[in-house]
Order: structure tokens, then C-alpha cells, then sequence
């Protein structure tokens, strides 16, 4: 039996079913046809039991006829052999994307079901949900890209949804500076991809992993790159997965998102979004292997980045904050753990530091509810634990450990003085430049105008 175009169309049932949900909210919404909460929340459902379930039926089918990749075409858009660049939605079904994508359905769907009923009467209650689904739609067509251009599609709109729904309580300003920050620095993110994007359509004519990976499969493919090649598009592709995953000097983003809705933290900082660097670096982890000092950089980074956030986790006063750094403490491991070129342990890690920060996350509010219940009961606070600071011995070390961790690290104002600032600056004096030149020309047009119109004739006074 071939087996060909059962597995294509499970595989457009995955990809379908995102899009016809964000399709019917979004245009429901447009048409200012608002649907129930018990309407919305059946859709979401439907189509995360549909995706779901076809994910599964190829993951079977894959490991029935011993498979180990299925290829999902869906057109072929631009092609420019001369400008070597060739445009085309291609989605892959195999090691690396098999279980993210399944992974993104479950967890989402479990997000769903929480917020909603924890949103419930909300006034941005299907403001919320459409941007659920853009990011659901994002997050499958991230995990299952088989062109850069695809994934940078799915990037794209990961980022556009993360820094949307960080601003969600948009009445207050703090909520909409934060969704702003975040928005500015996955804006790093996106122009360090772009250009890596640009460069591997020039280096290996086209944006097909395939092309790109050489022989083999992941995660065994070699890269067709030479050593200088991968050193400076790994390079790019690793400030993207920085920014993205809130490895330093980029970490201020992370407690900073952590303004939106409990539900939309979860998913997003704790479960995937965080996580997409990671994923990135994993998709294209045979570029590692070709330069020694960018997989010495990798490790370096995250490690740096995992002892600074474990640093930062233990001295926060929110719950939110500390999760989120807790988070980030485990996805620098993991960065740290590609760039060793344990691959598969990376993808378990990732899977299962997903599904235990959802859960912190989501119970967050009602333990707090919990605890402060138990606190009234008996009178008193609950007495806690020291902490790794606090067992320190007091000292000018401990200080500083503490200092430097409370103040995350001073990476806001670091970046806002060596990065923003300078950036201002060129900004307002091209600006000024800009103004000026438009004035010289103003003036001068407007005095020859003056010299080459007629002379107007007296008007006679009335008599």
C-alpha cells in the first residue's frame, strides 16, 4: 500500500487545523461577530484534538514503516535561480519536529482549558484566545519548517504574539512599556536571523534544510558549509536564539513579560516560546559541529547564563519573576548541553522542563491563595527555608552575590546605556541632518518661486 498520500494528508490536517482556528476567531472578530466563551472554547478544543491526533497517527505510521522523515510540500512561491533565492512552504515531520509539534498541542491545549475559565468575563476575553491562536498557529509552523523562510514565518509571529499578549492589560502603562521592551529586543532577534537567512541562501542556493544539512537526516546530517561558513552564520543564528530564549546580555525581557496573563506566561515563558531558541540551535546543530570555537561559545554562553539566572531566581520577590528565571535556568542548561552535542538530551530536557514549568506556573495563584489562607489560620507566617544567598557567609561576597542578583544583573541599564543610547543618538542626529537639508531645500525652492512669479498690479484703492 502506499502510504505517501495518507501521511501528506495527516500532515496538512496538522498544519489546518491552527489555521482554520485562528481563521474563524479572527474573523468573527473582524466582523464584530464575537462568539460565546462555551463556543470559543469548543473550537479551540476541536482543533487541538484534531492536530493532536493526526500528529500521533504520523508519529505511528512513522515508526511502523520505519520512516524517519515525511516531507509536507505545499508550493513552491518564488523562484530566482539567478539571485539564488528560492521561496516555498515545505514542512518536515521527523525526529527534532515529531515532538515539538505534539508537545506544542498538549501543553496548549492544557493552557487553553485553564484560561478558560480563569479568564472568564473577561473583557479581552477573545482578544486573548485570537492571539492564542496566532501563536499556536506559529509554534507548529516553527516546529515543523522545512525552509529557513518557513521558520522565519513562524518566528515571526511567535514574537508578534508573545509581545501582544504581554501588553494585554493595555488600560495600565506598565503592562504596554514591558510588551514594548519585549517587542525591541526580539526585534535583535528577527534582523540576526534575517541576515543568517540571507547568507544561507547565498552560501547553499536555496533556504531547504536539506540543502543545507548535505547527507543525512537529523540529527545526523552534515552541514554543506566550510568551517569559516558556519562560524559566521552559526554566529547570527546564535544571537537570535539569545534573544529569543533570554540568554544575557538579553535577559531583562524575561520578568519583565511576566505582565501578561498567567496563562499566557506559561505557555509562553515557561513552556515554549523560551524554548524556541533552544529549538533553533537544534535544528541547526550540524553547523555546530563545524566550528569548534562557535560549539565553545554555545557552552560558554549558557552556562554563564544558567548561573546568573539561578543567581536572580532566589533573591525575587514574586512568584512570577522567580518562575520565570527558574525557567531560564534551565533552558541556558540546555543551550549549554547543544553545544556539548547532546542532542537527544537536549530534546528530553526541553520536553520535560516544559511540562513542569507549565504547571508551576498555572498553579501559582492558587498556591499564593493557599498559603495565605494557611497564614490566617494560624496567625503567623509560614516559616521557609534559607536560600543559597542567605546560607552564605555574610561578607563583601555575599553582597555583592546579592546586589548583583537583585539587580538582575544591572542588564537593563547596560543595554539601555551601550545599546539604546547609542542608537538614539545616530537615530536624532540623522534626524536633524534630515530636517535640515529639507529646510535648505524649502527655503530655496520657495525663493526661486518668489523671483520667477509676476509682480502683482496694485490694487486701486476704492473710491
Amino acid at each position: 500500500m502506499n502510504w505517501e498520500p495518507v501521511l501528506w494528508t495527516l500532515g496538512v490536517c496538522v498544519i489546518a487545523s491552527p489555521a482554520l482556528l485562528l481563521s474563524i476567531l479572527g474573523l468573527t472578530a473582524l466582523l464584530h461577530r464575537p462568539l460565546s466563551e462555551a463556543s470559543i472554547a469548543r473550537c479551540i478544543q476541536t482543533s487541538v484534538v484534531v492536530g493532536l491526533l493526526a500528529n500521533v497517527a504520523i508519529l505511528g505510521l512513522m515508526l511502523l514503516l520505519g520512516t524517519r522523515e515525511v516531507r509536507v510540500p505545499l508550493g513552491d512561491w518564488v523562484a530566482l535561480p539567478e539571485q539564488h533565492f528560492h521561496f516555498k512552504l515545505l514542512f518536515v515531520f521527523d525526529r527534532l519536529s515529531v515532538p515539538f509539534a505534539i508537545l506544542t498541542f498538549v501543553l496548549c491545549g492544557t493552557v487553553s482549558a485553564f484560561a478558560s475559565n480563569y479568564l472568564h468575563r473577561e473583557s479581552g476575553y477573545q482578544r486573548f484566545f485570537v492571539l492564542y491562536a496566532v501563536f499556536l498557529l506559529a509554534m507548529i509552523v516553527s516546529s515543523l519548517a522545512g525552509t529557513i523562510e518557513t521558520l522565519f514565518f513562524g518566528w515571526e509571529l511567535v514574537g508578534l504574539s508573545s509581545a501582544l499578549l504581554v501588553a494585554f492589560f493595555h488600560e495600565r502603562r506598565a503592562p504596554v512599556r514591558n510588551g514594548l521592551r519585549v517587542w525591541s529586543v526580539y526585534r535583535v532577534a528577527d534582523a540576526a536571523f534575517l541576515i543568517a537567512a540571507v547568507a544561507l541562501h547565498h552560501l547553499t542556493g536555496g533556504g531547504d534544510f536539506t540543502h543545507l544539512m548535505g547527507a543525512g537526516q537529523w540529527p545526523e546530517g552534515s552541514a554543506a558549509l566550510t568551517s569559516q561558513q558556519a562560524l559566521f552564520v552559526g554566529s547570527l543564528l546564535l544571537i537570535a536564539a539569545a534573544c529569543k530564549s533570554g540568554l544575557i546580555p538579553f535577559s531583562g525581557w524575561l520578568p519583565r513579560a511576566m505582565e501578561g496573563p498567567t496563562a499566557s506566561s506559561a505557555i509562553f515563558y515557561g513552556a515554549l516560546s523560551v524554548h524556541l531558541g533552544a529549538f533553533l540551535l537544534l535544528r541547526v546543530s550540524p553547523i555546530l559541529e563545524l566550528s569548534t570555537w562557535l560549539s565553545a561559545t554555545v557552552v560558554v554562553w549558557g552556562l554563564a547564563t544558567a548561573i546568573f539566572a539561578a543567581m536572580a531566581a532566589r533573591v525575587q520577590t514574586d512568584i512570577k519573576s522567580a518562575l520565570a528565571f527558574a525557567s531560564l535556568t534551565q533552558v541556558a542548561i540546555i543551550v549549554a548541553e547543544i553545544g556539548v552535542g547532546f542532542r537527544y538530551l537536549a530534546l528530553v530536557h526541553i520536553i520535560g522542563h516544559a511540562c513542569l514549568r507549565t504547571l508551576q506556573l498555572l498553579r501559582a495563584p492558587t498556591l499564593l491563595r493557599d498559603y495565605r489562607a494557611m497564614e490566617n489560620a494560624i496567625g503567623t507566617h509560614l516559616p521557609h527555608s534559607p536560600g543559597l544567598l542567605e546560607r552564605m557567609t555574610v561578607g563583601p561576597t555575599q553582597r555583592l552575590c546579592y546586589r548583583l542578583a537583585f539587580e538582575r544583573g544591572y542588564l537593563d541599564r547596560l543595554l539601555q546605556d551601550y545599546l539604546v543610547h547609542p542608537f538614539l543618538s545616530v537615530f536624532r542626529w540623522c534626524d536633524a541632518l534630515e530636517l535640515r537639508w529639507t529646510n535648505l531645500l524649502s527655503q530655496s525652492v520657495s525663493r526661486e518661486s518668489d523671483r520667477l512669479s509676476p509682480t502683482p498690479a496694485p490694487v486701486e484703492e476704492a473710491q
